[in-house]
């Protein structure tokens, strides 16, 4: 009996073994997004990547905010240092985000403005609202569609705000750390051509001396 079962576990297990050698090999395969890509933007340039949807225009920008690294061969240097090299808290606290579909946070509007900073609780008021101003987002803000002013809770993702609304509070949480580095990632989609006009202005006086790659 303990031969034959031994026999019978032998049996199973060179069963398992083949089904195992049968069975197909899941590998990931890795496609590069860039080849022999090379650039260079000085401080106080504005550059604005155009390009077909999904040809890495956004993951330019999450490679200098090192969202992601780069991996094979290849580096994205800072001030001539290399970005991983860097401490991420330390980068992302000088580089300001905003994508084309901006995370709110279900909290007042002056709450997630004053969440751009990297001590929130250090933000002063007057700070706020001047970001709001150079987001031209102050005058919505103030309008008596939001009674409560910067007070005013947003909803989830903000839901309580148009497209164009959640960008300029988005672009005012960018700018209150005033960053060396601005990403706009088609970040003006949603706002009127006047609106966006303002916006450039504003972002043209506030980003001299730094740095502003986009993707409209």
């Amino acid at each position: 009996e303990e031969e034959e079962a031994k026999t019978t576990d032998d049996k199973a297990a060179a069963k398992a073994a083949t089904a195992e050698a049968a069975a197909p090999k899941t590998a990931v395969k890795v496609h590069p997004v860039f080849s022999s890509l090379n650039f260079t933007i000085h401080a106080g340039e504005t550059v604005a990547f155009v390009c077909d949807s999904g040809s890495g225009k956004s993951t330019v920008g999450k490679l200098v905010a090192r969202m992601y690294d780069v991996e094979q061969g290849g580096a994205v240097l800072i001030n001539g240092v290399d970005a991983r090299a860097l401490d991420v808290a330390s980068l992302r606290s000088r580089i300001g985000i905003v994508s084309q579909e901006p995370l709110l946070f279900d909290r007042s509007i002056s709450e997630n403005i004053r969440l751009g900073a990297t001590v929130p609780d250090l933000v002063t008021d007057s700070q706020i609202k001047q970001a709001a101003k150079d987001a031209n987002a102050h005058g919505f803000i103030s309008s008596a569609q939001f009674p409560h002013g910067y007070d005013t809770k947003v909803g989830v993702r903000g839901s309580k705000l148009s497209g164009g609304q959640k960008q300029r509070v988005a672009i005012a949480r960018a700018l209150l750390i005033r960053p060396l580095v601005l990403i706009l990632d088609d970040s003006t989609s949603a706002v009127d051509v006047e609106t966006e006009i303002k916006i450039q202005d504003a972002l043209e006086e506030i980003m001299q001396d730094r740095t502003s790659p986009s993707a409209p």
